[in-house]
């Protein structure tokens, strides 16, 4: 992992979200070419700006870098709404999930 996987992934996220860099750049607090900027690569986001972004996004760090996850925001939304469950519908769940991945 780099720099360029960090743009690459906010930027990813950033248009599976729908939201343009300038919409995303003033919903942080920046002038509105700072998305821009990172998406070129002239700058990078802090490590305070990093987890700002990724709380924007509804997701962990750890979901930002595990590039197996294609869309971590839907994965967060998923485990969101599965801790609401109660026991006995877990249950039916991995019975399900682990029919539909054998």
């Amino acid at each position: 992992m780099d720099e360029q996987f960090i743009r690459n992934r906010i930027t990813k996220l950033r248009t599976q979200k729908g939201i343009s860099e300038y919409k995303m750049s003033l919903d942080l607090g920046h002038s509105r070419s700072y998305m821009q900027g990172i998406s070129s690569g002239r700058i990078l986001p802090s490590l305070s700006e990093f987890l700002y972004i990724c709380d924007y996004f509804g997701i962990t760090p750890r979901d930002f870098f595990d590039d197996s996850i294609e869309d971590p925001v839907l994965l967060q939304t998923v485990y969101e709404k599965i801790k609401e469950l109660e026991e006995d519908d877990l249950i039916a769940i991995l019975g399900l999930l682990n029919r539909m991945t054998r």
